[in-house]
């Protein structure tokens, strides 16, 4: 039986194999598809298909999305610093993954 990946996310597990629109993803995370459309243009979101209508995230992007929309939302950081930061985040949790695998080692 292969295994999926899952993520999870403040109560709920999201499947790497889902898949969400551009309304579902905005739906559920509570951004704007104006927020969405700005935040890929800064390279925060690289989602498959070349126009909004035929854009898929994947399950992961939700977590992401989510934690975008609280960092506008809380601290008014324009599209430029939320693609910023996302990437300084992701920098940090693969440096604590390394230093935890390195500590297992």
């Amino acid at each position: 039986m292969k295994e999926t990946m899952t993520t999870f996310l403040e109560g709920e597990i999201v499947e790497e194999k889902v898949e969400f629109t551009l309304v579902e993803l905005c739906r559920v995370s509570g951004a704007s598809q104006e927020q969405m459309t700005m935040w890929i243009s800064e390279g925060a979101f690289e989602p498959r298909g070349d126009r909004p209508e035929e854009w898929r995230f994947s399950g992961a992007a939700l977590r992401r999305v989510r934690t975008a929309h609280r960092l506008a939302r809380d601290f008014e950081i324009n599209a430029a610093g939320i693609a910023l930061t996302l990437d300084l985040l992701d920098e940090i949790e693969a440096l604590r993954a390394r230093a935890t695998h390195s500590d297992l080692g």
